[in-house]
């Protein structure tokens, strides 16, 4: 199972970024999806506008606001997650109520504090 990472970054001052060595760091296997390409902890960020398939999602982080989310809903549910953790900045009620309708569950959270306190 494995972490998909919204909004990934090569940018080591961004929480996206932060967040990928912090899974890795703690043995998760994680997918960086993006609009920026690079390399993101050894991991080459997936061009996000693709809409590339994936399987065995477990869960998917978000570093997109919200005013950004709305194109993507379709896709990130597709991907049938278990949890979508929407970061600091990126809660959206819209998008949780579109989750939970498809039992998807919604977390407001941060994904560092949530790996550093064991409850990932």
């Amino acid at each position: 199972m494995k972490t998909v990472i919204v909004g990934a970054t090569p940018n080591p001052s961004r929480y996206a970024f932060l967040a990928a060595g912090m899974l890795k760091e703690y043995g998760f296997e994680f997918v960086p999806l993006g609009i920026k390409s690079g390399v993101v902890h050894g991991e080459p960020i997936i061009d996000l506008r693709k809409r590339p398939e994936m399987d065995d999602v477990d869960t998917i982080t978000l570093y997109i606001g919200a005013r950004h989310q709305p194109e993507w809903y379709d896709y990130l549910i597709s991907l049938n997650p278990r949890r979508v953790i929407f970061n600091p900045g990126t809660e959206n009620a819209e998008f949780e109520s579109l989750l939970n309708q498809h039992g998807i569950e919604p977390v407001e959270a941060c994904t560092l504090v949530l790996l550093r306190t064991g409850q990932y």
